[in-house]
Order: C-alpha cells, then structure tokens, then sequence
C-alpha cells in the first residue's frame, strides 16, 4: 500500500493517544471544501510505501499509541486491510477516517476486528449529499454506514465541516437527527485555506462562533454529545 501525507507525531487525531497519521491518495466526493485537494483527484505528488511506514512504527512502539487513516478516503482502497494487519500486529490501535460511502469495505474493517476507533463525516442532510460532495449520492450507502459504526461496538465519533452558505442551522440540526442516539457529533468550524479542491471557497466562511453554540445546543436534543471543535 502507499500513502499520499504522513504526519509522524500528532497529539490530536487519535483520541487520547500519541499517534502517526498517515493519508491515503482518491477519494469518492469531490467536496468544493475539501482541504486536501492533492489527495483527491490524480495525478497524486507523493507516493509514500507502506514498507517505510512499517519500518518506522517498529521503531517507536515505545513512543506511538496508535496509528491514524485518513485521506482522501482509505476505504477505496483493497490493501487497507492487510496493511491494517501488519499495524495491527506490531501492537498499534488504529483509528479510520472515513467518508461512509463505502460500507461494503467498513463491514469488512469492523468484521476483522482492524480498526479500533472510527470517525465519520457527515457532509449534509441526505437530501443535500450530492449537492455538496459534487458526484452522485446513493444515501442509502450513508445510512448503512451510520446504523453499522453506532452498532459496532467500537469507539466512534460523527464529525462535521461547516461552511456559511452551505450549511444552514437547520441543515446542522437535520445531520444531527441524522445521526440520532450517536455518542458524539463534533461541528467543525470551515477553516480558511491556501489550497481547497474548490478555489470559489478560499473566500468562504465558517457560522459564527455564536451561532454554532445555539445550534450545538439544538443538536444535543438527538445525539448524546455535541460539542464544537477548532
């Protein structure tokens, strides 16, 4: 397998641990407010192999806690899950970003027991999926993916990107609804970028902080924990 980013410590993407984060090249959506946009869409700048990475997470069992997927979106990808056994027996958690819109390949995660924390995020209200990914959307991939992670057994979180003008307070409120009975549903505030796949969206917004604290509180009406991150 190879990835596309490597960040080689982080303190923030894996829960409570000391993690490695690795990126992995394609994605599914084409979202306007996407900030990787050299991982989405071919050719891809950087080719890291997974025999460096191994090497390296051999060599800092005493260090690392875990070891974070994210991308791009990991799933499109038919080695993950060998690549996960091998994180897997070197004695690393790992945790899997994901866009669930390929449930297929997260049953199979879950199943084997090679993720050990996932995140999900969730782009919009259903009705408003392909609008914002820009491809088209069987939601009903969305709602399987939902439904097997809250089942899972496993630690998860729902998280996310909030623009103004994409994103109304209700559309937060309807994507909470969503997700009903979910531990935790992070809003994640847009953040200005140099490099979005979308450029229209350099100049974009996040809601004021003030208004995603009235709707965090809406939210929490449907899941058990909403709070805002960043």
């Amino acid at each position: 397998m190879t990835f596309g980013g490597w960040q080689k410590i982080s303190l923030l993407d894996f829960p409570g641990k000391i993690s490695t984060v690795l990126f992995t090249n394609g994605c599914v959506f084409r979202c306007s407010f996407c900030y990787n946009p050299g991982l989405v869409e071919p050719p891809f700048a950087t080719t890291i192999k997974e025999d460096v990475v191994l090497k390296y997470l051999a060599d800092r069992t005493n260090i690392l806690e875990g070891v974070a997927i994210t991308g791009g979106e990991p799933a499109i990808h038919s080695d993950l899950p060998e690549f996960l056994r091998k994180v897997k027996s070197l004695g690393y958690p790992v945790k899997l970003d994901t866009c669930g819109y390929l449930p297929h390949a997260l049953e199979r995660l879950i199943g084997e027991k090679l993720i050990d924390y996932v995140a999900m995020d969730i782009k919009a209200p259903l009705a408003q999926y392909a609008a914002v990914t820009r491809v088209p959307v069987n939601t009903d991939f969305i709602l399987k993916s939902i439904s097997m992670i809250m089942s899972s057994g496993i630690p998860y979180e729902f998280r996310s990107t909030l623009v103004d003008g994409v994103h109304s307070a209700e559309n937060i409120v309807d994507m909470a609804r969503l997700i009903s009975g979910a531990d935790a549903y992070y809003l994640q505030p847009f953040q200005t970028s140099t490099a979005l796949l979308n450029p229209d969206f350099l100049s974009k917004r996040a809601p004021t902080r003030d208004k995603l604290e009235v709707t965090a509180a809406r939210c929490r009406k449907y899941v058990k924990r909403c709070e805002i991150r960043g």
